[in-house]
């Protein structure tokens, strides 16, 4: 791991001591910009924003400075995303983790350079392209990019080293409705025998924040507790990619978090359609929001973006079938191994490398339910802490739904969730 990218990278980082109000939005946003680029208030050149609204979580803008005589793409590589960080979120989200993350990867040119944090988000450079929808990705040249590119980053990207803050403490406005926080310890000791943190660690603090002011609530921070050590220890020692069968997974791959490069940027060659793929059959993406990134069991990244297919309106019908889910596992495993240190690789012959396949395809398919329960969790919390127009609760009872329909029990759940669930596991299910 670089100096750049290293525990401590966070702290050399430029901090801006103003915050971002969503009340005063465009005037908040304007001293923020000034502060990182001071000719930006005198230069000639009227400044734009640009709101995305892909996003549940952030508030997140586009800011140009229209610079007279100046392309639109030359307008477009001086522009800059600002993200103001949801309130109340530093409960579910490592914040420095997240940064770490970004300039880990910002060093190996698989994210936009990060330009400066402020007290509530932080800037960084805008990558041209276009958001998927939830259809695009079922498209096959954008699948096999995704593809590509996630066996980029799991064999690249190292887990040792991986930041991990104690969560803050619960005593705000916007904390007030959760539990009291844990200490490390107590968060790490769902996993006492695996590098931390990672994906179940993760799992327990948010589990750990839930609210228990009721009866009713108190009994379901029980049953999520139990479900989560039920599932640690089936799952935690399953062999796996990377170190530890752990590889830094990126934990969010809906469609908005991948972006279609346009034609006109020059591809990556290590991440270009191999020499009997026309180039115009697979897409160059890229991948942007690193605030979940974390270490994970790859079966779990690629789960995890296999349920992304259906969107935030969970229509089941979109899940990819068997065959597209084996497809997009060889794209996989062919840029996993062709992106791993030499030391690392495998000499793979066809049997070895159709072994290799089958046996991710099985792992994936067990943790199919996983995600479900990860993003029920999620939005349990975010039900109770964000200010955002979305309906958290009834999404947390889909995505808890998939997962009782994936263990094929009931916990507690309507017949209509339990229904939704079984018509998921029909899809996956299909050839």
């Amino acid at each position: 791991m670089s100096a750049a990218s290293g525990p401590n990278a966070a702290t050399s980082l430029r901090f801006i001591p103003l915050s971002h109000n969503v009340a005063d939005s465009h005037a908040s946003s304007l001293r923020i910009l000034f502060a990182l680029f001071p000719d930006w208030e005198t230069a000639e050149g009227e400044i734009q924003f640009k709101r995305f609204t892909d996003g549940i979580t952030n508030t997140l803008l586009k800011a140009t400075k229209r610079r007279s005589g100046l392309t639109e793409e030359e307008i477009d590589n001086d522009a800059v995303l600002l993200r103001a960080y949801g309130k109340g979120t530093e409960i579910l989200i490592d914040r420095e983790k997240e940064t770490n993350s970004h300039l880990l990867l910002s060093s190996r040119n698989l994210a936009p350079p990060l330009l400066a944090r402020f007290k509530n988000g932080m800037l960084y450079r805008f990558i041209q392209g276009t958001p998927c929808t939830a259809d695009d990705l079922a498209r096959e040249p954008v699948w096999r990019g995704v593809a590509r590119r996630l066996g980029q980053w799991h064999a690249v990207l190292p887990v040792q080293g991986t930041p991990q803050s104690a969560p803050p403490p619960s005593d705000g406005i916007s904390m007030s409705k959760l539990a009291p926080s844990h200490s490390l310890e107590e968060i790490n000791a769902i996993t006492p025998e695996k590098l931390t943190p990672n994906i179940w660690t993760v799992l327990q603090k948010w589990i750990f924040a839930l609210p228990e002011v009721t009866p009713a609530l108190k009994e379901r921070k029980a049953i999520l507790q139990k479900e989560l050590e039920r599932t640690v220890t089936e799952f935690v020692d399953l062999p796996g990619l990377g170190y530890d069968g752990l590889v830094l997974s990126h934990c969010d791959l809906l469609s908005g978090n991948v972006i279609v490069e346009p034609s006109s940027v020059h591809p990556d060659p290590s991440t270009a359609p191999s020499s009997n793929t026309p180039l115009n059959e697979t897409e160059t993406v890229s991948f942007i929001d690193y605030e979940y990134c974390t270490p994970a069991p790859a079966a779990f990244d690629l789960a995890n973006h296999f349920s992304e297919w259906v969107g935030f309106a969970c229509d089941f019908s979109k899940v990819p079938t068997r065959s597209i889910r084996k497809a997009f596992l060889q794209s996989y495993l062919a840029s996993y191994t062709t992106h791993l240190p030499r030391e690392d690789t495998p000499k793979l012959d066809a049997s070895t490398a159709e072994q290799q396949v089958a046996q991710l395809f099985d792992t994936v398919d067990r943790f199919r339910g996983i995600p479900g329960f990860y993003w029920g969790v999620w939005a349990l919390i975010q039900a109770e802490i964000s200010q955002i127009d979305f309906d958290y609760a009834t999404y947390a009872e889909q995505r808890l739904g998939e997962y009782w329909a994936w263990r094929g029990e009931s916990g507690g759940r309507d017949e209509t969730r339990l229904k939704e669930g079984e018509i998921r596991e029909g899809r996956w299910a299909e050839e």
